[in-house]
């Protein structure tokens, strides 16, 4: 795979998306409330405690807001931290101007909400709203809102990982020396036929949905549908024994499974066609999971691959035409 390739092929999209998603249900609480705020702050500016009174009032139309606070035009803090549980006066005169939130170009109009960030209190993720403060049409400075990311009552919706292939470079000093070792023909390579199969059985009859295969250590991990918080490490004389089914109970293939049974089979042997398809590039470990419907495949160069389990049976697909040349 090339350079020029790999740069086609977007990740994160899905990602970015859902943190999209939830910086606009955030401004869509926030800036009404700011704006107000900001107006009742324009007609008391810049005395102190007027300002605190005003900020401690608004407080009531921002139930998730940490900090309140008021700077000049310059990021000089002119009043106290108005929180729920009161003032705090210490941050009076702070210079906030080199915070994440104050360092970069701000709006003449209106709210910016700013990156997250780690907050220096409390080390914690955070956000922060600043709302223009304008009198007699002049700014004169801004209105600060702090958030920590964890008090926020968003959707907090999983975002779908992307369906399509990903790929991802590896360590450069492996990829760096990587035509100078080939592979080593280990155990699990010996029995791979019967360690497959009963890692079909596993999944199809008992419950796995989702399962790593070392090649070049002689092992998998494996997670079970009844008790998903945890894995379990099977050695090789495990993965060539079929009595390692009797230890775990028949379990229904899942309904919710992306992945139809009847293709299992083909996915594990797509694994054993790619560990010996080449000396030098060689699958190193492979993992599917049956409700994401993701196939994933480390090679010899560090470089990984993640893609849907049909485009994987796609011989027709691009990453075929990678992987017989030099996967990244």
């Amino acid at each position: 795979m090339n350079d020029a390739t790999l740069e086609s092929i977007t990740a994160g999209d899905g990602l970015q998306a859902s943190i999209t998603r939830q910086r606009q249900a955030l401004e869509g609480m926030i800036t009404i409330p700011l704006q107000r705020l900001a107006e009742r702050c324009a007609q008391v500016w810049p005395e102190r405690e007027w300002l605190n009174q005003a900020l401690s009032s608004g407080l009531h139309e921002l139930p998730y807001c940490q900090f309140l606070y008021v700077t000049d035009k310059y990021g000089r803090q002119i009043c106290d931290n108005a929180t729920h549980q009161g003032l705090l006066p210490e941050h009076f005169g702070r210079d906030r101007s080199d915070r994440p939130y104050m360092n970069r170009v701000l709006p003449i109009q209106g709210m910016l909400l700013s990156d997250s960030y780690m907050s220096l209190r409390a080390h914690r993720p955070s956000i922060t709203a600043v709302q223009v403060i304008r009198k007699d049409d002049a700014i004169v400075g801004f209105l600060g809102a702090d958030f920590d990311l964890r008090d926020l009552p968003l959707t907090r919706e999983l975002y779908d990982e992307p369906h399509h292939w990903r790929q991802i470079k590896g360590d450069p000093a492996i990829r760096r020396n990587v035509f100078l070792q080939t592979r080593t023909e280990t155990e699990l390579d010996r029995r791979i036929r019967d360690v497959l199969a009963i890692m079909e059985e596993l999944i199809i009859d008992h419950g796995v949905f989702h399962c790593i295969l070392h090649f070049s250590s002689n092992r998998a991990t494996v997670w079970f549908v009844d008790d998903p918080y945890r894995y379990r490490l099977l050695d090789l004389d495990a993965l060539i024994d079929p009595d390692v089914c009797m230890a775990f109970g028949r379990t229904p293939y899942p309904d919710k499974a992306v992945i139809p049974a009847v293709r299992i089979g083909e996915i594990l042997d797509g694994f054993r066609e790619l560990r010996f398809a080449d000396e030098t590039i060689y699958l190193r470990s492979g993992s599917l999971n049956i409700f994401n419907g993701l196939v994933a495949l480390t090679f010899s160069c560090d470089g990984s691959h993640y893609l849907p389990y049909a485009e994987f049976l796609d011989r027709g697909m691009p990453f075929w035409s990678a992987a017989s040349s030099t996967p990244a």
